[in-house]
């Protein structure tokens, strides 16, 4: 039986969690700053750092206290320690380094990508390798062969705006409340998806890259020939903008399954909380005979720490250990 306790605050959420051989979450709690950064509709990264280091430590106390297990309980302490802020990773490593310290734990640090792809072992049926991976969030759109824990390979990624980022500003373009891909979500389930015709995310030369800044463009000439319309018009026109962002994501994702023969697809990000991102995957799987999606609970598709615990344990298995000198990598490529 191995107990990791992972933190996560690589952007806006202050998280920790207790993991049991890296299948059970015996807690995982996240401290949110969503109301924080509504008013500016969007992350700012200062405020995030200074709120990070508030909650932290209760965090990490009530993680504890919810999985009933004391620091003497423990087989490591693991770390979000890229990619993301540098001032809010900062928080969480040099928390967890305190902490391995002060307990006598080994510590782990984890790549924020790989906890998302290896989300879904927390749910009740996990994924098996190998399997490809779609990691889409504000941050991050790309696409992983994944052959086993620690063994991922890049197969595409965006070129330039990730697909939560062109959520969010459409979102702001369109006077919709931050998070803006919730907001457009909601308003879409009332829309007609064809109404308006946006852009395909071609990018030359690169068929698994994607690109959404195009499709951004499209959406801000939209509203400056005919404005921000309301009721109906405006359900359509999120429809239609969601629709264009989803069906870039799943094209690209079942191409890639294709052409290396994978019959597992595994969501993850704060984007595969997406309503229509997750019906979209399962309808174009079930035209695959053999096909299989696996998407995480929405709990576990945003930002979180047992995700990293997961990680962080089959790190811990391979025998990886950081040091004192363990520092924040905002840019780390997984």
């Amino acid at each position: 039986m191995t107990r990791v306790l992972a933190i996560e605050t690589s952007c806006d959420e202050t998280a920790c969690a207790v993991v049991e051989d890296g299948r059970r979450a015996l807690s995982d709690v996240v401290s949110t700053q969503i109301d924080i950064h509504r008013r500016w509709g969007g992350v700012v990264p200062e405020l995030a750092s200074r709120n990070h280091v508030v909650q932290v430590m209760p965090v990490v106390d009530e993680a504890l206290a919810r999985s009933g297990v004391g620091p003497e309980g423990l087989d490591a302490v693991a770390v979000t320690s890229g990619p993301g802020l540098v001032g809010a990773l900062l928080v969480g490593v040099q928390a967890a380094k305190a902490l391995a310290l002060a307990w006598g734990k080994p510590l782990v640090g984890v790549n924020h990508l790989e906890g998302h792809l290896v989300a879904a072992f927390l749910a009740e049926v996990p994924p098996a390798f190998p399997y490809l991976g779609l990691v889409v969030s504000g941050g991050h759109t790309s696409l992983y062969a994944a052959h086993g824990f620690g063994d991922y390979r890049l197969l595409g990624q965006t070129r330039d705006d990730a697909a939560g980022e062109a959520f969010d500003k459409g979102a702001k373009l369109l006077g919709l409340p931050y998070p803006g891909g919730v907001a457009i979500d909601r308003l879409a389930k009332e829309g007609d998806p064809a109404a308006i015709r946006f852009p395909k995310a071609i990018v030359k030369g690169a068929d698994l890259d994607f690109s959404f800044s195009g499709l951004k463009t499209a959406l801000l000439h939209h509203v400056k020939k005919h404005g921000v319309p309301e009721g109906p018009a405006l359900a359509d026109l999120c429809a239609s903008y969601q629709e264009a962002i989803v069906r870039a994501l799943v094209e690209k994702a079942f191409r890639a399954a294709r052409r290396l023969q994978f019959d597992r697809l595994v969501l993850a990000g704060g984007v595969a909380a997406n309503s229509r991102l997750r019906a979209a995957a399962a309808a174009r799987a079930a035209e695959y005979e053999g096909m299989s999606v696996f998407i995480p609970p929405v709990r576990l598709c945003t930002d979180n720490a047992a995700m990293i615990a997961v990680a962080g344990t089959h790190a811990l298995l391979r025998g990886e250990r950081a040091g004192p000198d363990l520092n924040a990598d905002p840019a780390w490529r997984l």
